[in-house]
């Protein structure tokens, strides 16, 4: 102790000395000429890709690594004559350039180990890496510096700021929660909620190789962020075994061995929290600033499967609450305390006395298995059984709408539902089932979600057997879909809970429909009943964005599937760890290579995120066609009354002070169109390509096949205001700018910069009724005509246009056999706006 004092006073001394000698007394105590420091300087400098000779090599390197083929496809290009010469690459092969990556780029992820777990007299090997050093790597990344939440906050919203806001981890009650309890023991404490997620896959398609990977975040992380695969905000944090153990030839032994396993090897795993998560350890964030972090787990990102495993609740049970198996179909009127982890912490205290006998009755009590000390025993601030998240893509994509889509099926019938499926309109982000749903097996997630955005057309007006109403039918569809849809909003306030609790119960009244069909005998299964956990869950973690499974799920396709074909499955665990370090290192590398040429990015102020979507008009830079006659548009693009449109629009940019119908038809008389005009067959969308619209005639394609015609359907501002009567239904037929000449025969000088360059021809659809049908809460429209029953059109600023609009034909007891997909818009008359296009059009129109 006395040595340790006597160096930390020299330090001291040293340190004092050396902040009273100027710049030239530093260079003599240091023996560093000023040649010396400017050669080091410009060395520096030079080598700005290093450890790669040039921007080149770095650049060869890096698509290797990450866009690259394989080692050997490498090999024998670099093989080629003259190649590596004339690239000046310093690696000749793929061994030479790994082992570049491998000692001269520094690690900012630590390293893989591996230990062997011995259960039942049988070891495994388990791949992981220290958990503190990976949450270090995390909270100290550059790249999220400016974006990390240190603190809970409580936001509100409305006139009297009383109405609570959920969107990021920080916002839920359980940061507030832990740290307002931690301040009370450790003031100054700084919490980083570990979040975990795990889940099991395949890694092959027909050898049955699997692998079980762990992940981890940090929701000091933004979720926008770490729901972005190429920002990797996760880390690999260990490859679980995957032994079913099937020399075990109890089947009840073999499940209880193989959730020790698991909880064994998590236990190695977390084990650095237990000290951390109560004492804090210093913690230096990507700002360089240093804080007291308490690194706690916090919420568990899993499939019902894996938290039947770690959380050690009976199949069929409900993790979080203590509802029989047998009430799992009750509304919310039913309600059951949540389970306690103080009653399984007294269970593992029976195990601790060493008798086994009363510990499985203690744990049979409580309805949880006998697991051998369960890695969340220990863990501070850790209730496992409130760590369970809803998982958006299990429960309700794979799970409820799953379930509902052969309710429906079952009481529709095959034939009628996949009619109805080839009759939809086409849209931007309509995918249309040409062979119907009802032949469709292992559906994915995505294309659960994708049925979801019709599945309501295909109920409305359906005929029941024994001439029942299909009303509840009705109503208990839109309740669910409503229920999917308000459940995904990146931000939630009190009061859209209360729309996804509403939801909740319209569905549960409603749903007897399915029984009285035969569809179904009870609805006790554990996905519908974790529904009403939902509004809890947010509340508690924030919005269901934070703990979406989509999200981790899609970290398997680079850290499972990618590095298992890496390898030469040999003992692939080793070489999968390898080959994702050495990708790690690339892309930090990359970061840091982008850092030393243009300077870390500027921070951006927090903005809220938008439900609405609000999109920009963004057109294309050349039309399809050019010069297109007048004619053209009546016969390929079915704009029968274009001239006498275009008139009445040019007499009205003309005669501004024109009001009534009758002055402006005699205006539009005197006016001559002999000319041509440029024609924009374009999209209408926001950034990247969130929506669009689609304006093309009948054609043939490039191998001799005809492509229908397709005129989409969009929402045009009519008003003020973000009321849905503020708006119209309108079908687009053409796009279309006028050429400089155009602008001049028609419209006097003066007014040519009033003019869009943009302009749109539509056919309209009646107005937004005062309120949407009762049964299916959609808005009913129908085409518009004018006294001589002729379809109302008009010209219009492409301005105007606010997005694309899906229209759901109203299909009748059975879908006419005459409608087509291309053709529906035409031969149907009356339509229900579909609220469930995408989330910003049910939030827009819900």
């Amino acid at each position: 102790m006395t040595w340790k004092v006597s160096r930390l006073l020299l330090l001291l001394l040293l340190l004092l000395l050396l902040l009273q000698l100027s710049a030239m007394q530093l260079r003599a105590v240091f023996f560093i000429s000023q040649d010396i420091l400017r050669n080091l300087l410009l060395d520096r400098l030079e080598k700005e890709w290093a450890p790669f000779s040039s921007k080149l090599e770095w650049e060869m390197a890096r698509w290797a690594k990450l866009r690259g083929p394989s080692s050997t496809a490498l090999d024998e290009l670099l093989k080629i004559e003259g190649v590596v010469d004339r690239l000046g690459l310093s690696f000749k092969n793929s061994q030479e350039l790994n082992g570049m990556i491998d000692k001269l780029i520094p690690n900012r992820r630590p390293k893989f180990q591996r230990r062997e777990i011995v259960i039942a007299e049988q070891s495994f090997d388990v791949h992981y890496r220290n958990i503190l050093e990976c949450i270090k790597a995390l909270f100290g990344a550059p790249e999220f510096a400016n974006d990390l939440l240190f603190v809970p906050t409580r936001q509100f919203t409305g006139p009297d700021k009383k109405v609570r806001v959920y969107h990021d981890m920080n916002t839920g009650q359980w940061w507030w929660n832990t740290q307002t309890a931690l301040e009370q023991a450790k003031p100054g404490a700084t919490i980083i909620p570990v979040i975990i997620a795990l889940d099991k896959t395949q890694v092959t398609l027909f050898r049955n190789k699997s692998a079980y990977p762990v992940y981890i975040s940090i929701g000091n992380i933004p979720k926008d962020i770490r729901k972005k695969p190429s920002r990797h905000a996760y880390a690999l944090l260990a490859y679980l075994p995957t032994s079913n153990l099937d020399h075990i030839q109890n089947k009840a032994a073999r499940r209880r061995t193989v959730t020790n396993l698991q909880h064994a090897c998590l236990r190695l795993i977390f084990h650095p929290l237990q000290k951390t998560g109560v004492h804090g350890e210093m913690m230096t964030s990507g700002d360089g600033l240093t804080r007291r972090g308490h690194t706690l787990a916090a919420v568990e990102i899993v499939d019902y499967m894996d938290a039947v495993g770690t959380a050690g609740i009976l199949t069929g049970d409900c993790g979080t609450c203590e509802c029989p198996n047998n009430q799992l179909g009750a509304g919310l009127c039913c309600v059951h305390p949540l389970r306690s982890l103080e009653k399984a912490l007294d269970a593992l205290r029976i195990l601790d006395s060493q008798n086994p006998t009363a510990y499985s009755k203690a744990c049979k009590a409580i309805r949880i298995k006998p697991i051998q000390h369960p890695f969340w025993a220990d863990l501070p601030y850790f209730n496992i059984y409130q760590s369970i998240s809803a998982d958006i893509l299990h429960q309700l994509f794979q799970g409820v709408v799953k379930h509902l889509v052969s309710w429906l099926t079952e009481i529709i019938g095959k034939a009628e539902i996949d009619a109805r499926c080839r009759r939809l309109p086409p849209n931007h982000s309509m995918r249309i089932f040409h062979k119907g749903i009802t032949s469709l097996s292992n559906l994915s997630g995505v294309e659960h979600s994708q049925i979801c955005q019709f599945l309501l057309g295909l109920v409305v007006g359906v005929t029941l057997p024994n001439h029942a109403s299909p009303v509840r039918l009705v109503r208990a569809t839109r309740a669910i879909l409503d229920f999917v849809y308000i459940a995904q909003y990146p931000i939630h306030t009190d009061e859209t809970l209360g729309l996804l609790e509403k939801s909740l119960e319209s569905f549960h009244a409603n749903k007897d429909i399915f029984v009285e069909q035969g569809a179904r005998e009870d609805f006790n299964f554990i996905k519908l009943h974790w529904m009403k956990h939902y509004v809890s869950c947010i509340k508690l973690w924030g919005t269901t964005d934070n703990y979406n499974t989509q999200f981790t799920e899609r970290l398997h396709i680079d850290m499972a599937k990618d590095a298992y074909r890496a390898t030469n499955r040999k003992d692939e665990y080793p070489q999968m760890t390898k080959w994702l370090e050495r990708k790690e290192k690339i892309y930090a590398h990359t970061n840091f290579v982008q850092w030393r040429s243009s300077g870390a990015a500027p921070a951006q102020p927090w903005q809220a995120p938008d439900i609405a979507c609000d999109i920009a008009i963004k057109m294309t830079k050349n039309p399809t066609l050019k010069a297109v006659h007048l004619d053209k548009f009546a016969l390929d693009y079915g704009a029968t009354h274009f001239k006498a449109a275009l008139a009445r629009y040019v007499a009205l940019q003309c005669n501004p002070g024109i009001h009534t119908h009758n002055q402006l038809e005699i205006e539009a008389n005197h006016i001559m169109i002999n000319f041509q005009i440029k024609f924009w067959n374009q999209g209408v969308h926001g950034s990247a390509t969130l929506d669009s619209i689609h304006t093309h005639p009948t054609h043939k394609d490039t191998q001799g096949r005809t492509v229908p015609g397709r005129f989409d359907t969009a929402l045009v501002r009519v008003g003020q205001g973000s009321n849905i009567h503020a708006f119209g239904v309108v079908q687009v037929r053409t796009i279309f700018s006028f050429t400089s000449a155009a602008l001049e025969t028609l419209f006097p000088s003066n007014i040519h910069e009033d003019i869009p360059k943009h302009l749109v021809y539509v056919e309209w659809f009646s107005k937004f009724q005062a309120a949407p049908d009762p049964d299916s809460d959609m808005y009913k429209v129908t085409r518009s005509v004018t006294d001589n029953r002729e379809r109302l059109t008009s010209i219009m600023s492409v301005d105007k246009i606010v997005r694309s609009v899906h229209l759901l034909p109203q299909f009748g007891p059975y879908a006419p056999q005459h409608w087509t997909s291309s053709n529906v818009l035409e031969e149907c008359t009356t339509f229900f706006v579909n609220s469930f296009k995408d989330r910003s059009t049910h939030f827009s129109v819900y």
